[in-house]
């Protein structure tokens, strides 16, 4: 059959670096550049100080980018692993400057530290996942 090696076969990793990295290229452009909330503003209220909001935003885009076009690459490891850490590297930044803010000035920030602190553990653990192989190599049960 022609042209059957050459069709890249569906990979759950890939689609989740894609979707999540449009997920966050979205939120870093529509809710946080376009339309900050109060919530978020506030929580992030000691790292905007040195960093602009709207810079904090357009890293979310490009981060989310980074990860989208990794999931678009076949069979290169090296570019999975730097989409799984373009989404590692926004939310876990969220978390940590959401904590700080839930132990000091902003106690009600610990819902968000606690939410961006498991999706950053959630993308490390599928990032150590292997897809399960193709049909035809699997073993018969």
């Amino acid at each position: 059959m022609w042209g059957a090696e050459a069709r890249p076969t569906f990979s759950r990793r890939r689609a989740f670096l894609f979707v999540l990295g449009l997920g966050w290229a979205g939120y870093g452009g529509l809710g946080i550049v376009g339309q900050p909330r109060y919530g978020t503003a506030r929580g992030l209220a000691d790292l905007t100080r040195h960093i602009p909001l709207d810079m904090l935003g357009w890293m979310w885009v490009a981060c989310g980018l980074v990860a989208a076009l990794a999931g678009l690459v076949v069979d290169c490891p090296r570019v999975q692993a730097a989409g799984f850490t373009a989404l590692c590297v926004p939310a876990g930044l969220w978390a940590g400057v959401f904590a700080v803010a839930a132990a000091g000035a902003f106690p009600p920030a610990v819902g968000s530290a606690c939410g961006w602190g498991a999706f950053t553990i959630g993308v490390v653990l599928v990032s150590g996942m292997d897809d399960p192989p193709p049909p035809h190599l699997r073993k018969a049960r």
